[in-house]
């Protein structure tokens, strides 16, 4: 699990980093961001938050945007990034921005053209942690996860089908029932098939109502949010939440809309809701 360093910037008195690997998931090279906070100079093992982004995003969008690093310094939290998709020459992709290269949606394709790269469910969920847990100051044991829209759908689906890993989960204008949007609704088909039973590993509404659990998860949204009624629906999840009692903080934030510009607002309440479970 050999890797190499393309920068490293001091910041706040931690580092911010990026990295490219050749993985054998996607068999393909990719990139990640790491921020190592003060605390993790001497090598203390940290806690750690993974960020999954959205579509059209690489790692490099909320590392530069999502002026995180400040809170993450004073919390002594781990940032890693991961990329949104595998990239590159002989690596399918799509005219649209929602399909494609930039948008992987967090799944292990099956159909052809994608199922030879696009295996982002493997890549976030055992390539990644293994390559960042042997190289870098990290408590395994206290890891929460978070993401934005396609990101915050990944964050949410990996938590839910991977119970105890995270000790705190969270979501800035997630898409929380794919299956049900037309985001979903061309991803899915074209990543998994049409068998629709192999949709709902992937549909955060649908993992709760089939009994997948979270001890608690806080989401912002914006209320100005272009795609909130179409694409995003988090009534859905509300609505999935109090029938399964998982305690759900939510959050419409007035005038806000999809943006980093939304997501840098709140990231230091979303850095503090996983300090405080970690």
């Amino acid at each position: 699990m050999t890797f190499e360093t393309v920068s490293t910037t001091r910041s706040h008195g931690g580092v911010q980093g990026v990295y490219r690997h050749a993985s054998t998931s996607t068999g393909t090279p990719m990139v990640f961001s790491v921020f190592t906070p003060p605390q993790a100079a001497d090598g203390t093992k940290c806690p750690v938050v993974w960020y999954l982004s959205g579509l059209t995003c690489t790692h490099a969008n909320v590392t530069e945007k999502g002026e995180f690093r400040r809170w993450a310094a004073e919390l002594g939290l781990v940032i890693v990034c991961p990329d949104t998709s595998p990239r590159g020459e002989g690596v399918a992709d799509n005219a649209g921005w929602d399909l494609g290269q930039g948008a992987g949606f967090y799944v292990d394709a099956t159909e052809a053209p994608w199922a030879p790269h696009f295996r982002m469910w493997t890549y976030v969920t055992e390539e990644l942690p293994s390559l960042v847990a042997a190289h870098f100051p990290v408590d395994m044991d206290r890891q929460g996860i978070t993401g934005h829209s396609m990101g915050g759908h990944g964050a949410l689906t990996v938590a839910l089908r991977h119970p105890g890993r995270f000790k705190s989960v969270s979501a800035f204008a997630p898409i929380v029932a794919p299956a049900q949007v037309p985001w979903g609704q061309k991803a899915f088909p074209a990543y998994l098939g049409g068998d629709k039973s192999s949709w709902r590993r992937h549909d955060a509404v649908a993992l709760i109502t089939d009994g997948a659990r979270l001890p608690d998860l806080l989401v912002d949204q914006g209320a100005a949010d272009g795609f909130l009624e179409n694409q995003l629906r988090p009534q859905l999840l509300a609505d999935a939440c109090a029938k399964a009692g998982i305690p759900l903080t939510l959050r419409l934030q007035d005038g806000y809309d999809h943006s980093y510009y939304f997501i840098s607002s709140f990231m230091e309440d979303h850095l503090r809701w996983h300090a405080a479970r970690l």
